[in-house]
């Protein structure tokens, strides 16, 4: 049985919860997040004691595995209408930069024309610099899908660390490729 599994969501004030067959919907201060869970588990609400149960339907493989997957979602569902999620991301290089035209990220990484990333709705999209790209949303899955895209842009090369990076992220530095020295 998973340890995360076994453990109840806690419901803060302020967070609604509802469940309709196998579809649980969380509303809270930031917005409305919902989600269909696998019938190899079963989602309870005790509107008493303001906690979400997640409950395995057998022993097999499956259902063991998507036990704690469920409830890390729906956690991660709760602490998204409160709290909300953020990823930043940092523009490194001799003339890399970033910048926000409407809907639309436009990055500029050493390529002949700029690359364009319409901003998913659901998410805001801020470029405090030119150097510097924040995201942020109530779903912590789309949130971090559109952080990877940008990113994969352009990859933090290893010789001199230009490319898009995560915000404190560390880059493995590698000696140069010039060979003979």
């Amino acid at each position: 049985m998973s340890r995360i599994g076994k453990k109840p969501v806690a419901i803060p004030e302020g967070v609604k919860v509802s469940l309709q067959g196998r579809c649980i919907q969380v509303e809270g201060p930031l917005g409305k997040l919902q989600f269909e869970h696998r019938p190899e588990v079963t989602v309870t609400y005790d509107q008493q004691q303001r906690q979400v149960r997640v409950t395995p339907n057998g022993q097999d493989r499956l259902a063991r595995a998507l036990h704690g997957t469920t409830r890390a979602i729906i956690q991660n569902m709760v602490v998204g209408v409160t709290k909300g999620y953020e990823k930043r991301l940092e523009v490194v290089g001799s003339g890399y930069l970033a910048a926000l035209q409407g809907e639309v990220l436009e990055l500029r990484v050493g390529f002949a024309n700029e690359v364009r990333k319409k901003v998913p709705p659901g998410l805001q999209v801020t470029v405090p610099d030119q150097n510097h790209i924040v995201i942020k949303g109530i779903d912590k899955q789309q949130v971090g899908q559109f952080a990877a895209e940008v990113r994969a842009v352009r990859k933090p090369e290893p010789y001199k660390g230009k490319g898009i990076r995560y915000e404190g992220e560390h880059v493995r530095r590698k000696v140069s490729r010039r060979a003979g020295k």
